[in-house]
């Protein structure tokens, strides 16, 4: 192992500081990806700069009705918050869906968006990978791929994002703030995380240095009827082979706002905008729900082991989309 020094930050500023003038510092928090990392010799930083135990701790009312989540909030402590689970049903939901409950107690917000890949190509050093060394090969695409992408992927690399919080975030037009070099800016939950493209080792848009600081979830009145629905082989602490979020308002049979997005389809979540477009207007039911699922993954390329994803993909939209209508609840 890569000898690396542990420093405990004491600010923002001085985390930010600190990172920014090491390329190969990484931020510590929960530590519940990045040790797992650390273990099998994927990450090999020369600094661990400690924010545990700075102030982003607090889940804070917004005057327009919306949340600010720290980054340092537990997973546990979103999910079994009193705002988040009567405004946001379905951050509670896909973040109850995930891991453990030991895991979730550490776990932060900052950390679960940043966790990387399961894919074991990744993790396993005796393969070649694009995502750990760029130009080495995707030995997944002509491998065991019956975890992988069917959106959005490239001939660099066909791994998926293994988050459930942040499939329910990309339908909530959630914001992150994030601190950097250059001072703090926000950036669309939608544009955080990235695809693959010729760049497979970058998993989101953050800059050398920045450190996120919270998650903004404006007032979205359709989330109190949404639904994640996780399909996984085992109920016990598995991945999603596909998951998906969905919102919809109706006035009357009619439909007048809907978001939905899908998780363990693609390296980034999958919020289909298209899809979503269809909806506005047309009615509430089935054949609907159908005609939308056809266009959510009319761009899917399957690999030799998951085209099942694809089928798959289609029934959990229109069963989430369908229970979405009737008010939501646990799908």
């Amino acid at each position: 192992m890569k000898n690396f020094t542990y420093t405990r930050a004491s600010s923002v500023k001085d985390a930010v500081q600190r990172a920014s003038a090491d390329r190969d510092a990484l931020f510590i928090a929960g530590g519940t990806n990045l040790v797992d990392r650390l273990k099998v010799f994927l990450d090999e930083p020369s600094q661990l700069i400690d924010i545990s135990r700075l102030e982003m701790k607090r889940i804070e009312k917004l005057a327009n009705g919306g949340l600010r989540l720290g980054a340092l909030v537990t997973n546990t402590a979103v999910a079994d918050n009193a705002d988040v689970r009567r405004d946001y049903p379905i951050l509670a939901r896909a973040i109850l869906s995930g891991a453990s409950q030991q895991i979730r107690n550490a776990a932060t917000v900052g950390g679960n968006l940043l966790q990387r890949t399961r894919c074991p190509y990744y993790y396993d050093t005796a393969f070649p990978c694009n995502k750990r060394q760029p130009g080495q090969g995707c030995p997944a695409i002509s491998g065991i791929n019956r975890i992988h992408a069917i959106l959005g992927a490239s001939d660099q690399c066909v791994a998926v994002n293994p988050s459930d919080m942040s499939v329910a975030l990309a339908t909530l037009d959630a914001v992150v703030d994030v601190v950097g070099p250059q001072g703090k800016r926000q950036i669309p939950f939608t544009e955080f995380h990235r695809l693959p493209g010729n760049t497979p080792q970058r998993d989101t848009n953050l800059e050398v240095g920045e450190l996120i600081t919270a998650v903004i979830l404006p007032p979205v009145p359709l989330a109190k009827s949404g639904v994640y629905l996780k399909l996984r082989d085992r109920t016990s602490y598995a991945f999603a082979l596909v998951s998906v979020a969905a919102a919809i308002d109706l006035k009357g049979e009619r439909i007048q706002d809907v978001r939905l997005a899908l998780g363990g389809v693609a390296h980034k979540p999958w919020r289909s905008i298209e899809a979503e477009k269809f909806l506005i207007g047309k009615t509430a039911e089935s054949t609907t729900f159908q005609q939308a699922a056809e266009i959510a993954l009319k761009g899917a390329t399957p690999l030799s082991d998951n085209a099942y994803k694809v089928d798959l993909a289609k029934r959990a939209i229109r069963r989430a989309l369908t229970i979405s209508a009737k008010g939501g609840g646990v799908a």
